[in-house]
């Protein structure tokens, strides 16, 4: 067998399994949180060995953060991505909000929000997860800033706006939609975000706009 041809069947194979041990490690730590995350616990649901995860994967904190990057990376892929094409100012915003309430139906509804989730299991805890959580965190509402401030630039929103408060207000709106999800099981807890944010959206309105409307 032509030896190019192994190494490429090794390395497509390797990529399969760690793609496979970050999602199962992704469903251990919404489900059960981070400190859930063992090798030998997502060796055990995979049918691998231990040194098989650890040598694609490392020690349990790299899984750890392998696990908070990946989160991230697809939480990107399904939200930003795809709002970054749409004009800048409230159409973005507004896509931000539809694409992030549609991920939380077909992913954290069902699953868990692993940054929700984090932000109470690390709140008290120092050290490189709390750093990477809180990272992830900031990046995020940083982009919902920039993104509130070009729709109050282009006329989208009141020039008095808050952008901290309205920020604020958005990242509240999710914590509440995991909670009433959840934990209360109320099946229109995305439809109850959504009608907040356009309840929220419209007081914000400059004033002429807020008149139109009916």
């Amino acid at each position: 067998m032509d030896g190019s041809i192994t190494v490429e069947a090794k390395t497509q194979r390797s990529g399969l399994t760690l793609a496979a041990i970050l999602d199962t490690a992704l469903e251990m730590a919404a489900a059960d949180g981070l400190e859930s995350l063992t090798i030998g616990e997502v060796a055990k649901r995979l049918g691998l060995s231990k040194s098989g995860v650890f040598s694609r994967i490392g020690s349990r904190e790299a899984l750890q953060k392998a696990v908070i990057e990946e989160y991230d990376r697809r939480f990107l892929q399904d939200v930003f991505v795809p709002a970054m094409r749409e004009p800048r100012g409230l159409p973005r915003l507004n896509a931000i909000m539809r694409l992030w309430l549609q991920r939380a139906r077909d992913v954290e509804i069902r699953t868990g929000c692993i940054y929700c989730a984090g932000a109470f299991e690390f709140d008290d805890r120092d050290g490189p997860l709390r750093d990477l959580l809180l990272e992830g965190t900031r990046r995020w509402r940083g982009a919902l800033k920039r993104t509130a401030l070009q729709a109050i630039e282009a006329g989208h929103l009141d020039p008095d706006t808050d952008a901290d408060q309205l920020v604020y207000e958005l990242d509240g709106l999710f914590v509440a939609l995991m909670r009433e999800a959840r934990f209360l099981r109320d099946p229109r807890a995305a439809d109850r975000a959504w009608a907040a944010y356009e309840r929220l959206i419209a007081s914000l309105l400059p004033a002429p706009a807020r008149r139109a409307r009916p």
